[in-house]
């Protein structure tokens, strides 16, 4: 059986199989991309729900393995060289646990690059960017009188949103017929934008043509399905 105990996560949330990956998230657009990828891979997993509604991530024993107190986070108790490793940022994560199945990211280095290329724009760019327009549209900035924040970040998630229009041009997937990491990382967002956000409107959603069919696609695979409701909400 596998020693957890170097990791302080899990005084406060026990490994029931220490052997399995252990995940420690909610379902939201960042945390549901490492449960899809999970799913998708077929990887044994523990998902542990995190309530950030009541601030667990800044305790010390999250932040002993995300100092930034951000979900998700993983334990691989079978890491590199058989030894235990702990890892945030989703970014991260996805391609960990692409690169140690051998799946979800192409064998061909310059569609490999392309492919992290492509996550890195949701990392840097359509993340930031509609979780922004999230807050001041959905969320408290919504009472802010003064709009032009909110219009600001409508405007950059509309543009955004017209590169991924045209990228899925003629393509089924981001890859093109290769369902990869690119797409587990973006779906979660796009979903949200026009679904929870309820921002649909501010960025013209309704004009585009390939984003919505991407992410009916995306929507019906089983494994999408089972991971946007991984870990159960508190």
């Amino acid at each position: 059986m596998s020693d957890l105990s170097a990791f302080p996560i899990t005084k406060r949330w026990p490994a029931q199989h220490p052997d399995r990956i252990q995940l420690y998230s909610l379902p939201t657009p960042n945390g549901v991309k490492v449960s899809i990828a999970l799913e998708e891979l077929g990887l044994p997993y523990e998902p542990h729900t995190i309530d950030i509604g009541k601030n667990e991530t800044w305790g010390p024993e999250f932040l002993s393995l995300n100092p930034n107190g951000k979900i998700p986070a993983i334990i691989d108790p079978n890491g590199p060289g058989g030894k235990p490793i702990g890892l945030f940022e989703s970014g991260a994560i996805l391609l960990y646990l692409a690169e140690k199945t051998g799946k979800l990211l192409p064998a061909d280095a310059a569609r490999r690059y392309e492919t992290i290329a492509w996550v890195f724009f949701q990392m840097a760019a359509v993340g930031p960017m509609f979780g922004q327009l999230g807050f001041f549209h959905r969320f408290a900035g919504r009472e802010y009188e003064d709009k032009r924040p909110r219009d600001r970040y409508a405007a950059e998630s509309k543009r955004l949103l017209g590169v991924l229009e045209t990228r899925l041009d003629g393509r089924q997937w981001i890859m093109g017929d290769e369902y990869t990491i690119a797409d587990i990382a973006l779906l979660g967002w796009v979903r949200n934008i026009n679904g929870f956000y309820q921002a649909g409107e501010l960025v013209d959603y309704a004009s585009l043509k390939n984003v919505p069919a991407w992410v009916e696609r995306g929507l019906a695979r089983p494994a999408v399905q089972r991971g946007l409701e991984i870990p159960k909400r508190p």
